[in-house]
């Protein structure tokens, strides 16, 4: 690295809007910041789902709540046919 070209960088306070402070490194003297993660919703587990127009409760009523746990069921009972024929096969191949 050539020397006197690059910028200081320092430790410097940043201050959120939220009044939290902590301090970071950085080539400023002095941050601030409108959210940081002691604020913002994200990393506090107080997002809300937006529901616009009614979507979620539109998408629910079409597909019946919880289609999750119905594919699971669907992708097991599938697995367990697939097995009870193999195991069939192999008992007719064995005779």
């Amino acid at each position: 690295m050539k020397d006197g070209i690059h910028p200081e960088y320092n430790v410097v306070p940043v201050s959120c809007a939220c009044g939290n402070k902590f301090e970071t490194r950085s080539t400023r003297n002095e941050l601030q910041v409108d959210v940081c993660a002691a604020c913002h919703p994200f990393y506090t587990g107080k997002h809300r789902l937006m529901d616009t127009q009614g979507r979620v409760d539109r998408f629910r009523r079409k597909y019946g709540g919880n289609t999750a746990s119905a594919a699971v069921a669907a992708v097991t009972a599938a697995h367990a046919a697939a097995t009870v024929a193999a195991d069939a096969a192999a008992v007719d191949a064995k005779k």
